[in-house]
């Protein structure tokens, strides 16, 4: 009862703060703000709030945990926290949708017994859908999205997305990401929508606006997050992160390049997603020119604020300032005093906690850049609802119902199709249903996790039937009609089909565990295909991967050749262009190179010569 009446006490207090006063920055007979514009519109409100906050209160607001590693529930008032996330395999035990907003609700209802009851952005990856939830529609990985050139379809990707993120009750996605990769050696290719910097600016976009819609407050939206600003995608090989003593040759590197290159190449992306609104800006692990961009001055306040115009805040990445020079003091003083309004300290957030306001206390921080970062993280809570007559600390149940729906499944099948890109194909497709027997195999035809790949259901992903789907073998199944479908794994079984479909490709990985200096297929890939086309039958290769792969060989011995992607949980989508219902359309958002040591290799390049050129999809 205790409780429920501190709860009640905190809803009263944010009704009276939400009540105090008529923003003197509304817009008038130009109606509502859009924009940044949104976020300055709340700026007397917030305004009245800060006034009110000690010095405690106003830390607390900077600090975001992860869940996983909280030492205790009440450490959320204890701390004031700002904000929560869910990382990477950070779940609840059964991992289903009532766990999770069951989870969101007992941390929100903590939030509100603090004495001024500010409650949490809780933030989570939901990169292609809300995909650490059992049962969340999987959509394409980005890269599969550049390939479609559809900006609608992101658009309404990221709708379904935010409804299915907002049925947990969560508000915050970290997404879209806007990197523009330009060695696919990365790890992170995937993330990203293509290596050209007009394409992912208009995608990233597009993902905003279905993100957060006109309003990222109402009830069926989620607050954005561009990430990783900047140029987390032209990192140079040999610079890369050292982990448990293995190097990865990329991942969180070094970009080496001018300014003038920096904003041309990498930058676009948030410029249009800074103009459609977005709330939130993840600085990236990388440096730039050998300085931390989470620690860089130039980069967090003197471009992205002062000189695009950003008002949302800046989150740094999972622990990311720990990785700046000098120990975990001088690491939050130059962080913060760069321009970083909240810091995700997973499991630190004690230690970071006391030394950010012993660093305010002695004067090395400010109280001007903490009233500055703290009032932009309110302007931000505000503008998503948080504050308005109505707000709810629980989940809205009238979302559980499209919640991995027949219709959002239908959309990202569309999806699948439309990022198929057709390599090569000497007439075996489409496919026709008059076959006798189709034999379907390979490491990727029956695997839906191998199919959604990385930052699903867990941080690196997994093999087998980790969500729920339609794999590509039951995708065809279903499509073949009365044609029988026969399976293998490893090629036995193909001698004597019509046609042997053969779906191999990368096993799943996130961020610097995915760095790959020789994109090769696997052995037993190889083998597979080595049967397929040793069984004179026709062979049609499906490559599931999160980057074009060095396969050269394995295009000579196959009569047609498809780049799935990584297509997520919609297997039928494949099958549609297999037998025909819907001609490929999709092309190459990232140039296929020849060989690996052509990387990096990008369209506009001298001496451009690749295998399959930036664009590039065949039809029927």
């Amino acid at each position: 009862m205790e409780g429920h009446m501190r709860i009640i006490s905190a809803l009263f207090v944010l009704a009276m703060i939400s009540a105090s006063c008529v923003d003197s920055d509304s817009a008038g007979d130009d109606g509502p703000p859009t924009g940044q514009q949104l976020y300055v519109s709340f700026d007397s409100r917030v305004d009245t709030l800060l006034a009110q906050m000690t010095l405690e209160e106003k830390v607390g607001q900077m600090t975001q945990a992860d869940q996983e590693f909280l030492d205790d529930v009440d450490d959320i008032s204890k701390y004031y926290m700002g904000s929560l996330l869910s990382g990477g395999g950070s779940d609840p035990a059964t991992n289903s949708l009532e766990d999770w907003r069951a989870m969101y609700e007992r941390y929100q209802a903590k939030a509100l017994e603090t004495r001024l009851g500010i409650p949490l952005l809780y933030g989570v990856d939901a990169v292609h859908g809300h995909s650490n939830v059992i049962g969340a529609v999987v959509f394409p990985h980005n890269i599969g999205l550049g390939a479609t050139r559809n900006a609608d379809l992101v658009e309404e990707i990221s709708r379904i997305t935010a409804l299915e993120v907002k049925a947990t009750g969560i508000n915050w996605d970290f997404a879209p990401c806007v990197a523009v990769p330009r060695d696919d050696r990365w790890g992170r290719t995937y993330e990203g929508f293509a290596e050209e910097p007009g394409l992912v600016a208009e995608l990233g976009a597009a993902a905003v606006r279905g993100l957060q819609g006109a309003d990222p407050g109402a009830p069926e939206r989620v607050l954005a997050c561009s990430k990783h600003f900047v140029g987390d995608g032209g990192t140079a090989l040999g610079t890369g992160l050292t982990n448990a003593g293995i190097d990865y040759p990329f991942d969180r590197g070094d970009t080496r390049m001018t300014e003038e290159e920096l904003r041309r190449v990498h930058m676009e992306g948030y410029v249009t997603t800074i103009a459609e609104g977005v709330g939130t800006i993840m600085p990236s692990y990388s440096s730039w020119n050998g300085v931390k961009a989470s620690g860089s001055r130039r980069l967090l306040t003197e471009i992205v604020k002062e000189e695009l115009g950003f008002e949302g805040f800046l989150i740094s990445d999972f622990a990311a300032i720990d990785e700046l020079p000098g120990d975990y003091k001088s690491d939050i003083i130059e962080s913060i005093n760069a321009g970083m309004d909240m810091v995700m300290v997973p499991a630190e957030y004690e230690t970071f906690f006391t030394l950010l306001k012993e660093a305010v206390e002695e004067g090395s921080i400010s109280m001007d850049r903490i009233d500055d970062a703290v009032r932009r993280i309110l302007r931000v809570k505000f503008a998503s609802g948080l504050f308005e007559e109505g707000w709810s600390p629980m989940a809205d149940e009238r979302l559980e119902d499209a919640f991995g729906s027949t219709e959002h499944r239908e959309v990202a099948r569309q999806a699948v199709r439309e990022s198929l890109v057709l390599l090569k194909n000497d007439g075996v497709l489409p496919l026709s249903r008059d076959l006798t027997r189709i034999h379907v195999t390979g490491s990727g035809s029956n695997d839906i996790g191998m199919q959604s790949g990385g930052w699903t259901i867990d941080w690196q992903g997994a093999l087998g039937a980790i969500t729920t789907g339609t794999t590509i073998l039951d995708g065809i199944r279903e499509a073949a009609g009365e044609v029988e479908v026969t399976h293998s794994v490893d090629g036995t079984g193909s001698e004597g089909a019509d046609v042997v479909i053969v779906v191999v490709g990368e096993r799943p990985y996130a961020e610097f565990f995915g760095d790959d200096l020789e994109l090769r297929l696997p052995p037993e890939d190889i083998e597979t295909l080595s049967r397929a086309a040793a069984s004179a039958s026709p062979v049609v290769t499906v490559l599931l991967s999160g980057r074009p792969m060095i396969v050269n060989e394995e295009l000579e011995s196959s009569n047609a050749f498809v780049a799935a992607w990584l297509p997520g949980s919609e297997g039928q989508g494949v099958a549609d262009v297999l037998f025909g219902d819907h001609a490929p359309t999709g092309k190459l958002s990232y140039t296929w190179p020849r060989s690996a040591d052509q990387h990096p290799i990008n369209v506009g390049d001298e001496d451009y010569d690749p295998l399959f050129e930036f664009g590039f999809g065949l039809t029927y």
